[in-house]
This record gives C-alpha cells, sequence and structure tokens, in this order.
C-alpha cells in the first residue's frame, strides 16, 4: 500500500474535499459554516481521497480555533492520523454527530473510525455535549419572573462573577482551564470568548434577586452563525434555587425579542440540572458534540 498524500486545499481543488461519502452528517451540521479552503486537508492513497479535516476560526481569526469537520474512510485511520499529525494547527477537534446517531451502525462505525484515528495522532477525549437548537416552533418559555435582569457595562463585574462560578463548576472547558492555569485562567477565556462573538457587548446581563443582591450572568450572543445562549451561571452561594432555568428562559427570550429564528445553546451531558434546564425550557436536541484534545497542547 502506497503511503497517503497529504494536501492542503485552495480555491482550485476545494472540490476534493467533497470526494469522501457523509455518514457523520457534517454537511447538514454546518450547512452554514463558512470554511476557507486554503484551512481544508485532505489525505489521498493512490489519488483517492481517504481522509479529510476542515478547521474553522471566525473572519477576523488569523488561525483556525478548531477543526470540526474531520472524517476518515473505512480502515484508514493512519491516514487521517496523519493528516492531522502534520496539520499547522494543533487546535481542538470536534465531530458534531446527529442526535442518538450512534445507534445507527453506520454512524457508529464512521463514528468510531475517526475517533480512532484521533487518537492515534495524539487526542483524547474532553467531553460529549448535547447540542440543541430552538425555533419559534418550540414556543417561547414563560418568565418565571423571580429575577431582575439589566445591562452592566463593567466588565470587571462579569470577570469577578465568572471567577466565582467557575470556583465551583461542571463545565469540562472550564476544568480544563483550571487544572492548565487555575480559575483566573477559566474566567479570562471565558470572557474573551464573549468579546469574540460578534453580537453587542451591552447584550450581557446580571440577574439580581428580589433584595437587589447578583445571584448570576447571562450572556445572549451571535456567533457567526446563528444566535446563541454564549453563557448561563449562577454564583455558588445562590445555587439551589432553581436560578439557572430563570437565565436560561431571559437568554431564550431576549434573543427572540431580537428577531433570532433560531437559537443554539450547548451543554455537556455530565450537567443533567442544566440538560433538565434545556429540556423544561423548550430546546430540543438536534445534535451532540465529541470533543477531543491534545493534553499537551493549550489550545
Amino acid at each position: 500500500m502506497t503511503e497517503p498524500v497529504i494536501r492542503t486545499l485552495d480555491i482550485h481543488d476545494a472540490h476534493l474535499f467533497d470526494a469522501l461519502p457523509d455518514p457523520l452528517g457534517a454537511a447538514e451540521a454546518h450547512r452554514a459554516t463558512v470554511h476557507r479552503p486554503e484551512w481544508k486537508r485532505v489525505a489521498l492513497r493512490d489519488g483517492r481521497v481517504v481522509a479529510r479535516g476542515a478547521w474553522w476560526g471566525g473572519p477576523d481569526d488569523t488561525e483556525p480555533v478548531n477543526i470540526n469537520w474531520f472524517d476518515v474512510a473505512e480502515g484508514e485511520e493512519e491516514a487521517g492520523a496523519a493528516l492531522l499529525r502534520s496539520a499547522p494547527w494543533q487546535v481542538e477537534l470536534e465531530f458534531n454527530l446527529p442526535a442518538g446517531g450512534r445507534e445507527d451502525p453506520a454512524v457508529r462505525a464512521a463514528a468510531d473510525t475517526a475517533f480512532a484515528a484521533a487518537r492515534a495522532a495524539g487526542y483524547e477525549p474532553l467531553v460529549e455535549r448535547y447540542l440543541y437548537r430552538w425555533t419559534p416552533e418550540c414556543g417561547l418559555p414563560e418568565r418565571p419572573g423571580r429575577l431582575a435582569f439589566a445591562p452592566e457595562a463593567d466588565d470587571a463585574v462579569f470577570l469577578d462573577a465568572l471567577r466565582r462560578i467557575h470556583s465551583a463548576t461542571l463545565d469540562a472547558h472550564a476544568l480544563k482551564a483550571i487544572e492548565e492555569g487555575g480559575v483566573e485562567q477559566a474566567a479570562r477565556e471565558e470572557l474573551e470568548f464573549f468579546h469574540w462573538c460578534p453580537s453587542p457587548r451591552e447584550w450581557w446581563q446580571v440577574a439580581r434577586n428580589a433584595d437587589g443582591e447578583p445571584v448570576g450572568i447571562h450572556i445572549p450572543a451571535r456567533n457567526q452563525t446563528s444566535a446563541v445562549i454564549g453563557f448561563i451561571g449562577v454564583l455558588p452561594e445562590h445555587r439551589g434555587n432553581g436560578y439557572a432555568y430563570d437565565l436560561l428562559v431571559e437568554c431564550t427570550r431576549f434573543l427572540a425579542e431580537q428577531g433570532a429564528e433560531s437559537i443554539s445553546g450547548a451543554t455537556d451531558r455530565g450537567n443533567f440540572p442544566m440538560a433538565a434546564n434545556f429540556a423544561r425550557a423548550g430546546h430540543p436536541v438536534v445534535r451532540e458534540r465529541i470533543n477531543f484534545h491534545l493534553p499537551a497542547v493549550t489550545a
């Protein structure tokens, strides 16, 4: 068997990326995603595409943020691993599978092949997440009416809240950041993400209870493709009161009032309380995301 040839694509040969079947449904998952041709790479064996990857970033990013499309032909795990190992960008890898897709033998086989290639390239699983999509057909949840919401112009208020929220978090990405650089790193990474989103800064809101005490924050946002539930966080001393649901409802209604026809959200599968809140608020699961990372690399 000949060695695979790794090729970075451009506008002239971008069509090669479409030469593989799509059992994981990536084309549907990324129908609104813009991938730069020069951030797409393929592995060819005897002239046939046997693995492909699309690296992605925002329009102003000079380097990719992650790999959000990666699949491998059956039996070509090593070619897929070579594709990842040789890439100039060593960033997080995510798979976006159809909801319940691994119950389909074809989807599961394709996912297992891609996962094996990722592991062979040094990646390890980080977390599995539920992806949600609210649309007007889902209906708007009623506001519980327990909290008052207001914008806050001072980033320091949000940074302080994030430090406190991440001091007791279930979020795998936050826990990874804490392991690498403490709560301060986790809080600052969240704040940087909020600023990275192209939505207005004045959308960020602080929630207060009837006594005027801050109980949490929520960040209605837009990314490059849709409105998103950017962040929901309750301060540790106010947990146990169900306020995360109130925050999620307000975030949903706020974005709907801004004209959003689709609102994306996500939570770790292990965060059972937040998953229950999404279900209660009428956000259906549409896909399942599996994040892989390189343990020795800060993504």
